[in-house]
């Protein structure tokens, strides 16, 4: 297991501006969305609106990604992803989505999701998952995935590896007709096999004009989420595995989630439609 020391939090920069001819969802500016009551199954021009947003996510993630080098802050990559997504006419979804004030989550080592950019350095050794979401054309599209900063322990690189692997035996159960279950069950039994923890409180949601639909794709096995997939159906799969225990605590800013027993977690995640036959992955770039 890596010996780094464990994050604290670290100073913010300034609000990042968007440019006043870019669309903002219905959120910005009010302390929560207004809950969404539409379909969790889409039609074509709204999946079509999806891939386009996916597509800059994607991208705008990839960005951000190459700049990530022992040295970097948090920060400074949360400005790239900014920059991406605005330069093609899009909105980062999280940028004021419940007060969140950056343009993308920034989780290193032992957070598990929701970490804040800021003047956090990264360190030789760190493994960071960048969650970047964009909104044009009315519609979301949202990935993370998570990297490795330098020379990385083999522990690490590992769950990262199986993390990422997690995901795509999850996206390759998607079928109509099945239970939503089945993608916690795949996941789930998957990260037995090397004793990962998955966590529970955090997972997958229904996402198209909304950023969280209502839908919940959990990725444990749950007997309770019983949801029959559908054809034309958008959600996001978004495995959280951990070296250690599943459960967390809560920094005191309301966002930065991390391990309770403060090893190290990884994290990956598509936004995807359901076909006939199985599922699209809308956030390629």
């Amino acid at each position: 297991m890596s010996g780094q020391s464990l994050l604290v939090p670290g100073e913010l920069s300034p609000t990042r501006s968007v440019p006043g001819s870019i669309r903002r969802p219905e959120y910005v500016g009010k302390p929560a969305p207004t809950p969404y009551t539409g379909p969790e199954v889409q039609d074509p021009d709204t999946v079509e609106r999806m891939r386009i947003a996916g597509r800059i996510a994607a991208r705008a993630m990839e960005e951000a990604a190459k700049h990530i080098a022992p040295g970097v802050t948090t920060d400074a990559l949360d400005a790239v992803a900014h920059a991406y997504m605005c330069d093609h006419g899009a909105y980062p979804s999280t940028l004021g989505y419940r007060g969140f004030p950056k343009s993308l989550c920034a989780s290193v080592n032992e957070v598990i999701c929701h970490g804040i950019p800021d003047s956090t350095v990264l360190r030789d050794g760190d493994i960071v998952n960048l969650d970047v979401t964009a909104y044009i054309g009315g519609v979301h599209g949202d990935n993370n995935a998570t990297y490795l900063c330098g020379e990385v322990d083999e522990e690490s690189r590992l769950l990262v590896e199986r993390t990422r692997e997690s995901l795509n035996r999850a996206i390759k159960a998607v079928k109509p007709g099945r239970q939503i279950n089945i993608i916690g069950r795949v996941i789930e039994s998957y990260a037995k096999r090397f004793g990962y923890g998955v966590v529970r409180d955090f997972t997958g949601h229904g996402i198209n004009t909304s950023f969280h639909s209502g839908l919940i794709v959990p990725h444990y096995d749950s007997p309770h989420h019983t949801t029959v997939i559908q054809p034309g159906m958008t959600f996001t799969i978004e495995p959280m595995l951990t070296l250690g225990t599943h459960e967390y605590d809560m920094w005191d800013d309301g966002w930065t989630v991390v391990t309770k027993d403060r090893r190290r977690t990884a994290q990956f995640e598509h936004t995807l439609v359901v076909t006939e036959t199985g599922a699209e992955i809308l956030t390629l770039p």
